[in-house]
């Protein structure tokens, strides 16, 4: 994946913030019920050490993912986009289908991404159809389903 990580100022927050919470609280507390685990003796059948053992190789797993995002990310201040015109990472857009349904989504880095709320990755075929697009245009979007064409109504960026 040569890709870049495309990451915005929240996003970069959020990671820092999760990488803070397992190092600094969940990783030592895991660490005291492992010893104190390791203390009752077998640990073959000790439920509390095998558990914290795999535990533990979770964290650490996602310690390493966290620092290597974190260190290779490219952070894009929607804010500092000087063209509010057109669509670019980080804008939030208003669009309808062809199915006559309003949908609202901000385009972000792909560890920031939640469709639940709205929040879609930069390389997500709908973000990806929407870029440069401006108010008014009619873009097309690939799908498995066939084609679907959307038509932007709104685009804001946050302001500073």
């Amino acid at each position: 994946m040569d890709r870049p990580i495309y990451m915005t100022p929240e996003g970069l927050a959020a990671l820092r913030s999760e990488l803070d919470h397992l190092w600094k609280k969940e990783r030592p507390e895991t660490v005291a019920v492992v010893s104190w685990a390791a203390g009752n003796g077998d640990r073959s059948e000790n439920g509390d050490y095998i558990y914290g053992k795999k535990r533990l190789r979770e964290i650490d797993r996602r310690v390493r993912y966290l620092r290597k995002r974190i260190e290779d990310a490219v952070v894009v201040d929607p804010r500092e986009q000087p063209d509010h015109s057109r669509v670019f990472f980080g804008a939030t857009v208003t669009y309808v289908n062809a199915r006559d349904e309003e949908v609202t989504i901000r385009i972000v880095g792909e560890d920031e991404a939640e469709s639940l709320k709205g929040k879609i990755s930069w390389i997500s075929p709908v973000a990806r159809a929407l870029m440069k697009a401006g108010v008014g245009d009619v873009v097309t979007l690939r799908t498995p389903a066939g084609e679907d064409e959307l038509e932007v109504l709104g685009i804001s960026y946050p302001t500073v």
